[in-house]
């Protein structure tokens, strides 16, 4: 089955780590670094996406609700909704602390700073 963009409904997520993310003014913005998923519920909890840094130093991690990327087969890569204030912004964590908590803190934090209405509920 398709989405209503045409994609699949299933991706490996081999597939998805190291694809581009890109805001909605077509302004590279990072890649993701990894999908953390929530085993108890079979949820994606959110994308993590790596901005800034040289070589992995003073990279930040951010936690982006996964319901907020949106594929763009013309970039070969996703985008997000929102701008590079909103991005700078954002909730950021090293990578022990995006599984702090099985990960419910930056789940819950990135779902209220995005403003997306939360998939476990």
């Amino acid at each position: 089955m398709t989405t209503l963009t045409g994609h699949t409904e299933a991706i490996p997520a081999s597939r998805v780590i190291g694809t581009n993310v890109y805001n909605t003014a077509g302004e590279h913005i990072g890649d993701i670094k990894d999908v953390m998923l929530e085993k108890t519920s079979n949820g994606i909890m959110f994308a993590v996406i790596g901005f800034g840094g040289f070589l992995g130093i003073g990279e930040k991690y951010h936690a982006i609700p996964w319901a907020s990327l949106d594929y763009d087969k013309g970039k070969e890569g996703y985008v997000v909704p929102y701008d590079k204030e909103q991005l700078r912004a954002a909730p950021s964590y090293s990578v022990n602390e995006l599984t702090e908590q099985d990960g419910l803190r930056a789940r819950d934090d990135s779902h209220s700073y995005y403003k997306v209405d939360p998939y476990w509920q």
